[in-house]
């Protein structure tokens, strides 16, 4: 197996073009490759969320493993020597690494915090010996930034290119059952123009030497690592491989529908897909049975409940994010039971027009935030207590929403949004894309297509967003995104489809391809900062202009300001909590003004909590913008938020307040009546 060390090929062919071609064949070139064709991407199976059943097990190799680093300047070197044949302690100093986390911060090493390029990773793991007895064994990584390359015994597995996605492969045949294995992953964490997201890769000049450098222009920290959990689980030999569950609501949502669509995967020879069938359960929360069914030839159905519970949003209903459990049993035509796959369901429906968006029929208004998966020493780690803090944040500020901002969270987290009645906008990798090609259009359509076959039965998941700030100016992003929106809707389209735009409406060429109009603006901040008397108008005014413009509903994605916790300054001045208070509170004006127009439908706090950056002179350990530090503690602005949300919550879902939402001041009843009574004795 080769690999090629990328960002050098790609400086080597252009260099070859201008060579071989002259100034006006590189020109010629160049134009050819600004025509982007619309190609097949080819569709990703199985990827189940790993479950236990009656048929299946499932082990974590979740723990330390051992890490070692190449050299910046030869990262090939370990795939051309073949670490991965033996231990790496055998070829290098090994040092513990956390699985799943970002190796980033573990250390008190910079160069392993801005290492370019491959890092190596491995671990002994013990298969027992009765799984080798007819069934499968698959091995499942949640996520590895970005690319990945594993190996089992020194056999290679698997490969896959895309960050905060899973992947997985059948390794039957590679493990030793009853006995000791090797796992290896070689991790590479370099962005290139064919990347999503995209990054570039230059040499720098150092003091002894040359230096390795990766840019980007997003502005979020490149972790990098395994950052979610590994498992190995098993299956039978014949399958649930797929399935897919869609839902809908009558009669006043008093009857719901549910639909289920399943493949199966390793059928026998002997036993072909006609001759299978599912048999299903629906259970509702206390595992009370309230629809049965029985597939057709092509394995799925429809179930029918009637006194359907609807999943609702949180503040929308006393009871949100009702789940239902459907149990799917695979049997043969002589009744052998095969295979069992659990997933909880919500049933609910989405529409929506040019001037609203409804779930259950009923208008939503999204009040909530960007968020990124970012915490102190573990990065981009998976961490459940991590997760469990920021959803009881969520809910005591009263927000029912957030952007999975700027690419899938975790599938852990998604479950967590079903649970608790959290709308995601959730949305792929693809951040200030630019220059178009047709290598960064197939990965692009590919990071929508993983994305979507992971989240697609998530209730909570209610838009797809294709990209975040894109350079939406040039015309090849006019067909880059028309490409793109329309593949998404092509593989779901049962929710609407949005990005989040930066440019003005006058220069954008995407906006006019999307369902839902998203777009970002930092008025008193990036435009105009410390000017608090130059928000209101230009929010409401730039909101109007995409409205007229495209005839959609329109939401702010981003609006903010940085805020360094604990700096008090009267007048209110940029960077203290005072300015953060003041921008917010114009830009509530704003979205007041903006509500009564029933097209706009939401608004999103950038950020929910501080989040690391690449180092720079405007940035003083990160980016500050959050509503809560980076160890999730409030800043002034969190109470001030939590104040607007519930209000809203308030007058559009008649959710009832907090008990501690206001604190007692005074008796104001008391104070006037003394007043008089001391008035009287004079």
């Amino acid at each position: 197996m080769f690999l090629k060390f990328r960002w050098k090929l790609v400086f080597s062919l252009a260099a070859f073009s201008l060579l071989a071609m002259g100034v006006v064949g590189y020109l010629i070139h160049f134009a050819i490759a600004l025509v982007i064709v619309n190609k097949e991407v080819t569709p990703t199976r199985g990827m189940l969320y790993p479950r236990e059943s009656e048929t299946r097990e499932v082990r974590s190799l979740d723990g330390l493993w051992n890490f070692v680093t190449s050299d910046e300047a030869n990262p090939t070197q370990g795939v051309r020597d073949k670490w991965f044949s033996d231990d790496l302690s055998k070829v290098k100093d090994v040092i513990p690494m956390p699985v799943p986390a970002s190796y980033n911060d573990i250390t008190t090493d910079n160069t392993i915090r801005d290492h370019v390029g491959t890092v190596w990773y491995d671990r002994k793991f013990f298969v027992p010996k009765s799984w080798a007895k007819d069934q499968r064994v698959w091995l499942r990584f949640g996520s590895v930034h970005y690319e990945a390359f594993v190996w089992i015994n020194g056999e290679m597995v698997v490969k896959h290119e895309m960050g905060h996605l899973p992947f997985e492969a059948e390794v039957t045949n590679f493990v030793k059952y009853g006995e000791e294995n090797r796992i290896t992953v070689m991790c590479d964490n370099a962005l290139i123009q064919t990347t999503v997201p995209q990054g570039k890769i230059s040499e720098v000049k150092k003091d002894g030497g040359v230096a390795i450098v990766q840019t980007y222009t997003f502005d979020f920290f490149n972790y990098a690592g395994i950052h979610r959990s590994v498992h190995l689980y098993t299956t039978p030999k014949t399958f649930i491989e797929e399935v897919e569950v869609t839902s809908d609501l009558e009669d006043s949502n008093s009857v719901g529908h549910v639909y289920y669509k399943v493949k199966v995967g390793g059928t026998a020879s002997n036993e072909a897909d006609s001759n299978l069938q599912i048999r299903v359960k629906l259970r509702n929360k206390e595992s009370v049975t309230v629809a049965n069914g029985t597939s057709d030839g092509d394995l799925k159905g429809a179930l029918e409940v009637k006194n359907v519970k609807p999943w609702w949003p949180y503040l929308m209903h006393a009871e949100p994010g009702y789940l239902y459990q459907i149990e799917l049993f695979l049997h043969t035509a002589d009744n052998t039971l095969l295979d069992v796959y659990r997933l909880k369901v919500g049933i609910r429906t989405l529409t929506w027009n040019n001037t609203s968006f409804l779930i259950n029929g009923q208008p939503v208004y999204l009040r909530g935030f960007g968020k990124h998966e970012d915490s102190d020493i573990r990065g981009k780690g998976l961490d459940f207590a991590l997760l469990t803090r920021d959803m009881n944040l969520l809910k005591w500020i009263g927000a029912n929403a957030y952007r999975t901002s700027h690419y899938p969270y975790s599938e852990e987290s998604m479950q967590f949004a079903d649970e608790n009645g959290i709308m995601i906008i959730d949305e792929c990798p693809s951040v200030d894309t630019d220059n178009y090609n047709q290598a960064l259009l197939d990965k692009h359509k590919s990071s929508m297509e993983q994305l979507i076959h992971r989240d697609r039965n998530h209730p909570s998941v209610i838009m797809w967003s294709i990209a975040n700030e894109p350079r939406t100016g040039p015309f090849q992003a006019d067909s880059h995104f028309q490409f793109v929106a329309n593949f998404t809707r092509a593989l779901d389209g049962t929710r609407p489809v949005t990005a989040a735009i930066a440019v003005p409406s006058a220069s954008d060429k995407a906006a006019k391809h999307l369902d839902i109009i998203c777009f970002n603006r930092y008025n008193g901040w990036y435009s105009n900062p410390g000017k608090l008397d130059m928000i209101t108008t230009h929010v409401v005014e730039e909101a109007i202009t995409w409205n007229k413009k495209h005839n959609k509903p329109v939401m702010i994605g981003e609006y903010g300001a940085d805020t360094i916790e604990g700096l008090h300054l009267l007048p209110a001045y940029i960077w203290s909590e005072e300015y953060q208070n003041e921008l917010f509170s114009k830009h509530f004006k704003a979205f007041d003004i903006l509500r009564k127009k029933e097209w706009f439908i939401g608004e999103f706090v950038w950020n929910f909590a501080d989040f690391k950056t690449a180092q720079s002179i405007t940035r003083v350990g990160g980016n500050k913008k959050g509503v809560f530090t980076r160890n999730r503690q409030p800043k002034a602005t969190a109470h001030l938020l939590r104040k607007r949300y519930f209000a809203l919550g308030r007058e559009l879902d008649r959710c009832d307040l907090p008990e501690d939402l206001f604190l007692y001041i005074t008796d104001a009843t008391s104070t006037e009546s003394r007043g008089k009574r001391e008035t009287a004795d004079l």
